[in-house]
């Protein structure tokens, strides 16, 4: 193997070992990620809180000064009709500068109004997402300690497969132990028998009852040719 070849193994090795420990922290990772998140979605919570607290306050001097308009606009209209055109003129004046603080106010005010809907926007995005990774790794916990409680019982399952396996052996060894010693005693004992048998023929042949025992004596032949002999 070229050095290439054999520092490309090792890296792919390398990368395998750090994928898998990633793998077995993933659960704690995804968990400690959530709690980050629900930490930034709270700070969001209490940042659209202040913005929505700051969009009230302006909306109420946005109105204030409406109403003032509204009201120095009737007083301006009461003097010039009375006749008072220099009332009238200041409250034309200070018509004139409630307007410009208006102007202001209102683009502060909308400035409030966008931040508050985009905020909005965005946590409930983040508060949707957030759900939908928290429902996830609920599913891939619960996966875990299924496969976790198939691979225990697989485990077992195969441990006792295997000493069944080795049982069976066993007995198929007994079995066979068994069986020779069945076959010596058979054996033995069909020996034994031979053995006894031979004993028994000798004894028979020897009392004379049984054929092919000792020779008889010249005297015992003659006697049984004699009795031939007187017989006929």
């Amino acid at each position: 193997m070229s050095l290439k070849k054999l520092w490309t193994a090792l890296r792919g090795a390398a990368n395998e070992g750090v994928e898998a420990v990633a793998d077995t922290q993933a659960i704690r990772i995804l968990d400690q990620e959530m709690r980050e998140a629900k930490q930034e979605l709270q700070a969001c919570d209490e940042s659209l809180t202040r913005i929505m607290a700051k969009r009230k306050l302006a909306q109420g001097k946005v109105d204030s000064l409406n109403a003032d308009i509204e009201t120095y606009t009737n007083h301006a209209i009461a003097a010039s009709e009375k006749g008072d055109d220099a009332l009238a003129l200041e409250c034309a004046d200070k018509v004139g500068e409630l307007e410009a603080t208006l102007e202001t106010e209102q683009s502060i005010l909308a400035s409030f109004q966008s931040s508050e809907k985009t905020l909005k926007a965005n946590i409930s995005k983040a508060k949707t997402n957030v759900r939908r990774m928290e429902q996830q790794i609920e599913q891939v916990k619960a996966t875990e300690s299924v496969q976790k409680a198939q691979v225990a019982v697989s485990t077992r399952h195969m441990g006792a497969n295997s000493k069944v396996k080795t049982a069976l052996s066993s007995l198929d060894r007994i079995k066979e132990k068994q069986q020779q010693r069945s076959a010596e005693l058979e054996v033995a004992e069909e020996l034994a028998n031979e053995e006894n048998g031979s004993d028994l023929d000798a004894k028979l042949k020897a009392a004379g009852i049984k054929s092919g025992g000792s020779q008889p004596s010249g005297s015992d032949k003659l006697a049984q040719i004699l009795a031939a002999k007187k017989a006929q």
